[in-house]
């Protein structure tokens, strides 16, 4: 094989990687107090008195705890006016305290006993509940407080988030560039007969030599049909000369999200193969050229639709066609809003990050997806890693 597909060996390529060296700073203390100000002037214009943030991204958001929900309550209360605090069980409290990056009151509850208490004992009027916050939760809250206002926090937690500030695009833009090295090496270690399970597990040795959090946060590969399945087919394949290649891979760097596809052809790309995916590539840079501060999240999605049925597919997700939307926000969540779809009237604004992916599939056939990641600048859009350029040489003259 030739232009960065195949050639070389997981042993070569793992042996070539070493730690990140230009690593993002982290979030500070400060723009998380900063972020719970923020909070504080949504609740006031929704006339709240609290949000409830539960354990996952949004507290990792707010207080960098890194923690994801169990059946045990900890939450972060922040109060409209007043000090925020922590609910925690007795028995975290050492970790909690190593895993806290701003200061707060902690308030503790044994085993035997019902967090909701805590909540109940605050004094609040109204509450917002972060929306990922279980059923179960709300429902113990309501019993324990019954006169208590429970709303839902999605404008706070949304509010807050789906804006990104200089220190979030930094650590998102390192993550997406280990990624896209992590396709680069992923390509030349392909060879007849090599299956989807020895290269996702490349993928994530990779990702960890790299540095990132946990290895790869997902991986995804497809060889032949199995690409016509947006998120392809269950078992094992190998790999065949001239079966086209769909790698959708992703990691964190301290939390943030990287989220990139890349299509090629192990062998020589049919005619078909061509066509559809210059009309790919067509319609993830239509998509990006329509970006502008204060167009509708929708309008990005009717665009790049428009080009595909300009060449007779869909109309809508009809198939062969685009059977999802064209794309999604990330950031601490791998999708999180606002999001390219049609419906989504979030008008888009500088600091928005989305992913930008609208993939064609011809029913048992294959599939061609190309991601990548842009965010809204004052002018447009800006991408956080260059798109594939041919189908043919997926990562430049190599």
């Amino acid at each position: 094989m030739a232009n960065g597909i195949g050639g070389s060996s997981a042993e070569v390529e793992l042996a070539g990687l070493a730690p990140w060296p230009d690593r993002a700073a982290p979030i500070s203390p400060a723009e998380r107090q900063a972020r719970m100000d923020k909070a504080r002037a949504l609740m006031d214009g929704l006339g709240l008195d609290a949000i409830l943030v539960g354990a996952g991204a949004s507290l990792r958001y707010f207080t960098g705890v890194a923690w994801n929900a169990t059946e045990r309550l900890v939450a972060l209360m922040l109060p409209r006016q007043g000090s925020p605090f922590m609910i925690c069980p007795r028995f975290e409290l050492g970790s909690l305290e190593a895993s806290l990056q701003v200061p707060v009151e902690i308030r503790l509850w044994e085993e035997h006993e019902d967090p909701s208490a805590l909540v109940a004992a605050a004094g609040f009027k109204s509450l917002a509940l972060d929306p990922a916050i279980a059923f179960g939760v709300a429902s113990a809250i309501g019993r324990a407080a019954p006169d208590l206002k429970v709303m839902d926090g999605t404008a706070v937690i949304d509010g807050c988030r789906m804006t990104k500030s200089p220190a979030e695009l930094a650590l998102m833009a390192q993550a997406k560039a280990m990624t896209l090295e992590v396709h680069r090496r992923a390509a030349r270690i392909l060879a007849p007969g090599i299956t989807t399970t020895a290269v996702r597990r490349f993928i994530d040795q990779a990702h960890r030599a790299l540095g990132a959090d946990d290895g790869s946060s997902f991986c995804a590969v497809q060889f032949g049909v199995a690409s016509a399945y947006p998120h392809g087919l269950p078992g094992e394949q190998s790999l065949m000369v001239d079966d086209l290649v769909l790698i959708d891979t992703g990691c964190k760097v301290q939390g943030y999200n990287s989220d990139i596809t890349r299509t090629y052809v192990f062998g020589t790309p049919s005619p078909e193969h061509r066509r559809i995916w210059e009309i790919e590539k067509r319609a993830q840079a239509a998509a990006f050229a329509a970006v502008r501060p204060g167009v509708p999240c929708e309008e990005i999605d009717a665009v790049a639709r428009r080009v595909l049925e300009a060449e007779g597919l869909g109309p809508d997700y009809a198939l062969p066609g685009l059977p999802h939307r064209t794309g999604h926000g990330i950031g601490l969540s791998i999708h999180e809003a606002p999001y390219l779809v049609r419906g989504d009237r979030t008008p888009l604004a500088p600091g928005m990050c989305f992913s930008n992916e609208p993939m064609i599939v011809l029913p048992e056939t294959f599939g061609i997806r190309l991601e990548d990641h842009f965010h809204v600048t004052e002018t447009g859009a800006a991408w956080f890693t260059e798109p594939q350029q041919s189908l043919e040489a997926p990562f430049g003259d190599q």
